[in-house]
């Protein structure tokens, strides 16, 4: 049993970006090891929101859905638009 005497710690991601691009580089390599088209497997998770386009290989299913498809959609965006080729021209 916990001492009520000490401050119990609860600590939460600060940066849920972080969690999201950790979620998808898991759910990406996961993919790939089994020899799936990550980008077309991932395209179809978010368009229909089925699971079983995701392997469970690694964990990736139950992973992947505990984020929510817009925010993969957000994140993916983002960093398409840091990483735009056109932006230099």
């Amino acid at each position: 049993m916990a001492d009520i005497n000490n401050t119990q710690f609860f600590n939460v991601s600060a940066d849920p970006e972080l969690r999201v691009k950790m979620v998808l580089d898991i759910v990406y390599n996961a993919m790939a090891e089994k020899g799936y088209n990550p980008v077309n497997q991932m395209v179809g998770y978010i368009m229909s929101g089925d699971p079983t386009y995701i392997t469970s290989h690694k964990n990736a299913r139950s992973l992947i859905m505990k984020v929510e498809r817009d925010e993969l959609v957000e994140e993916l965006l983002k960093e398409y638009i840091r990483n735009k080729s056109w932006q230099a021209r």
